[in-house]
């Protein structure tokens, strides 16, 4: 275990993370009181997502252009639209 006072743990902070990137543990002190201490964390797994991961949990879109007209479903879609046969 190393212990430095504040004051050298700000001017030495990337080489104090090394000593914890190596397993070692810091302790901070003010006045000789400890104050903080640094540990290495534990590594965090992502989270995955695949194909599927959503599947039951999203249902399809309610068809919301259907009440619109043929003017405003152009301005929606960004153009003229032919009508479905």
């Amino acid at each position: 275990m190393t212990v430095v006072i504040v004051h050298e743990a700000k001017t030495n902070l990337s080489k104090l993370l090394k000593l914890v990137e190596a397993g070692e543990e810091v302790v901070i002190v003010q006045g000789m009181v400890p104050e903080a201490r640094l540990l290495p964390m534990e590594p965090v797994k992502p989270k995955t997502r695949g194909f599927g991961s959503l599947k039951g949990k999203v249902g399809s879109l309610p068809d919301f252009l259907e009440h619109l007209t043929a003017e405003e479903l152009a301005l929606w879609v960004g153009g003229p639209v032919e009508p479905a046969p």
